[in-house]
Formats: structure tokens, C-alpha cells, sequence
């Protein structure tokens, strides 16, 4: 909280009376009546709630059953816990701007976004290296897995997740929130993103645009690579294995992965790596829900529904509240 504080306060730009006359932005989100607002805003938040219990129900089924109590479940859990988040840094916004005349948010709430959204999001990259390597290493390296993907070594991996995410966006956002905002206020999107911020600035840092840019497509490009890497190699070792019982469970247990990381990568990419000066603004409102909402959304249904433990801890989970409720 103390950290939000301050990154809160220095946001201010420093010759604010002078440079600019912007205190808050607008943000459009997606045009439509009011009761198409409504509809949209019905939608989103039983999607939000959805996402929230189900990512939930993740964590809730690892904490309490013991036989989940292996890397791979505590990684899928961690995984979960960032979604929550991960959703949270937009969707409560989005819904307030579905129902609100004004649909503003101040100058320090934008950038706020902006750095959870960002940090997250990089977060999100880097566990799904992570979850990569376990997969591979407990395929690949099915003797050595033990002793290699110990609970310290696990713990030191989910620690570096989220500090490297954290981390990695703070000065950039700081230098694009001292840039002059003197013109239009004005949005055309539901959350604060790079293009849109740098499009109001009337002096815009090609610069900071470039190292931006430049450090967002290295964190994709090299965690995409080490996944298709590591993958490269699971299937070599998967069809060397000689029954097909032995074949099919070590695709179940990659096939849930590979889902969320196609789902994930396909739509930042075409963000954040390819030329959106190209793509109409509604179809990259469309890509960024993809990404920031409904991949939070789907994948506690990925994760559950390919995974037999994972369902019976759940059923457990469930039964367990039930007796609860009638005792």
C-alpha cells in the first residue's frame, strides 16, 4: 500500500500548471446506447464473477488437498491467484464506465492501470515460461524432477515472477506520465494503454515509445521461444514413449498449457508485436477483452476440465462446503 502511495504521488507531473491542464481522462469504451451499455455491463460482470470464483475454486482446491500439494499445482495456483489480479486492474473500471454518464478516470488512476496492467501482464508471460519448464522437466527429466523442482526451488521461481513483472515498468511509466497532456483528454479505448496515452501527448518520447516497445516484445518473444523450445523437446521425449496410455497422459497433462499460452500469446501479439496503426480501434478493443478478460475467464475451465486431480479436488472442495452449510 505504501508503495501505491508514493507511486501514486510522483505520478503528478512536475510543471503540471504549465506543461498541461489535463487532471483526468476519458475513456470511451465501447459505443452503444444505453441499454446496450446495460447489456454489456450484465455480461462483464457475471463474466468478472465467474472468473473470480472459478480462479478461486483453483487456489481453494490446492490449499486444501494434499495430493496437490506438487510444483505443478502451486505454480497453477500462483497462476490463478494473478489472474484474479490480472482481471481486477481493469473489469472494476470498465463496469463503473459501463453505467457512468461521465466515464472518467484521474490522472494518477490512469497510470495506475496502466502499471498494474503492465506488470501483471509481464508476470502472467513469465509464469507461463515457468510452467513450461516444470512440464518439461517432469517429461523429459522424470528422475532428476524430484530433486531438481524441490519446494525452495519452486518458491524461488514463483518469487522471481513477480518481482521481475514488478519491476520491469516503473521508470518507463513514470517518464510517459511526465510527458505534456494539454490537448484532448479524450480515450478511445476502456482501459489506459500505451498507443492511446502517447496519441494525446503534445510532446510525444520516441525514446521511451522505442524502449517501451522494445522491452514489451523481448519479454514476449523470449518467453514464447523458451515455451516453444521446451515443448519442442516434451514431444520428442512423448513420442519415444512406446505404450499409448503412457503417450496420452503426458499430453493431458501439457495440453492445458499449450490451450492458455495459444489463447494468451495469439491475441498480445497482435498488440503489442504487430502494427496496430492498421487494425480499426473496436477490433482492438475486441483483441485487448480477449486477453484481459476472457483468458482469466477460461482458463480455471482449461485447467479443470483436462485434469482429473484437479476435478476431484474441486468435487472434494464442493462436497466439503456442502457438509459444512448442513451441519
Amino acid at each position: 500500500m505504501i508503495f501505491v502511495f508514493v507511486f501514486s504521488t510522483v505520478l503528478r507531473p512536475m510543471n503540471r500548471s504549465i506543461t498541461t491542464t489535463v487532471t483526468e481522462f476519458v475513456l470511451l469504451g465501447f459505443p452503444g446506447s444505453w441499454e446496450t451499455q446495460v447489456t454489456l455491463f450484465s455480461l462483464l460482470l457475471v463474466i468478472y464473477i465467474l472468473t473470480l470464483l472459478g480462479n478461486g475454486a483453483i487456489i481453494c482446491a490446492v490449499i486444501w488437498d494434499q495430493r496437490l500439494h506438487t510444483p505443478m499445482y502451486i505454480l497453477l495456483s500462483n497462476f490463478s491467484f494473478l489472474e484474479i489480479w490480472y482481471v481486477s486492474s481493469t473489469v472494476p473500471n470498465m463496469l463503473t464506465n459501463f453505467i457512468s454518464k461521465t466515464k472518467t478516470i484521474s490522472f494518477s488512476g490512469c497510470f495506475l492501470q496502466f502499471y498494474f496492467f503492465f506488470s501483471l501482464g509481464t508476470t502472467e508471460c513469465l509464469f507461463l515460461a515457468v510452467m513450461a519448464y516444470d512440464r518439461y522437466l517432469a517429461i523429459c527429466c522424470p528422475l532428476h524432477y524430484p530433486t531438481i523442482m524441490t519446494g525452495r526451488h519452486c518458491a524461488t521461481l514463483v518469487s522471481l515472477c513477480w518481482l521481475v513483472g514488478f519491476l520491469g515498468y516503473p521508470v518507463l511509466i513514470f517518464l510517459i506520465s511526465q510527458l505534456p497532456y494539454c490537448s484532448s483528454n479524450i480515450i478511445d479505448h476502456f482501459l489506459c494503454d500505451m498507443d492511446p496515452l502517447m496519441a494525446l501527448s503534445c510532446a510525444p518520447d520516441p525514446i521511451t515509445e522505442l524502449i517501451f516497445y522494445t522491452q514489451s516484445s523481448l519479454v514476449l518473444f523470449l518467453s514464447i521461444m523458451y515455451i516453444f523450445t521446451s515443448y519442442t523437446l516434451v514431444l520428442k521425449a512423448v513420442f519415444q514413449v512406446p505404450s499409448a496410455a503412457g503417450r496420452c497422459k503426458a499430453f493431458s497433462t501439457c495440453g492445458s498449457h499449450l490451450m492458455v499460452v495459444s489463447l494468451f500469446y495469439g491475441t498480445v501479439m497482435v498488440m503489442y508485436v504487430s502494427p496496430t496503426y492498421g487494425i480499426p480501434t473496436l477490433m482492438q478493443k475486441i483483441v485487448t477483452l480477449v486477453y484481459s478478460v476472457m483468458t482469466p475467464f477460461l482458463n480455471p475451465l482449461i485447467y479443470s476440465l483436462r485434469n482429473k486431480d484437479m476435478k476431484c479436488a474441486l468435487k472434494a472442495v464442493l462436497c466439503s462446503m456442502r457438509s459444512r452449510q448442513f451441519s
